[in-house]
């Protein structure tokens, strides 16, 4: 089990197919460490410094919103559209469960 030491938390995160090859990641689940509360935007800062090509992927450079067709789970509940700085659920930051970034389809 990954979980907390220091100040910091060991999660697991899923990123799809796409964001894996720019990120240079083999495995579906990346571990990332993230320091002080498990919030979307805290995942997010700390993917986005551990990996600087993902940067401006998921989030706007400048606004640092979510940008459309990107959608983000946690424990099978949908956290697209919640606050950026609700805490997470429990088996997120202890790392029973990973946060996933998931790329909509669009189209018909």
């Amino acid at each position: 089990m990954l979980g907390r030491s220091a100040g910091r938390t060991m999660i697991r995160v899923v990123l799809p197919y796409h964001l894996r090859n720019l990120a240079r990641v083999g495995s579906e689940k990346i571990q990332l460490e993230v320091a002080g509360t498990v919030t979307v935007n805290a995942v997010l800062d700390a993917l986005e410094a551990r990996y600087p090509m993902l940067a401006g992927t998921i989030r706007e450079h400048d606004t640092k919103k979510r940008r459309a067709f990107v959608r983000f789970f946690a424990c099978g509940e949908d956290f697209t559209m919640v606050a950026e700085d609700k805490v997470l659920p429990e088996k997120i930051s202890n790392g029973e469960e990973p946060f996933m970034v998931v790329g909509a389809i669009a189209g018909g």
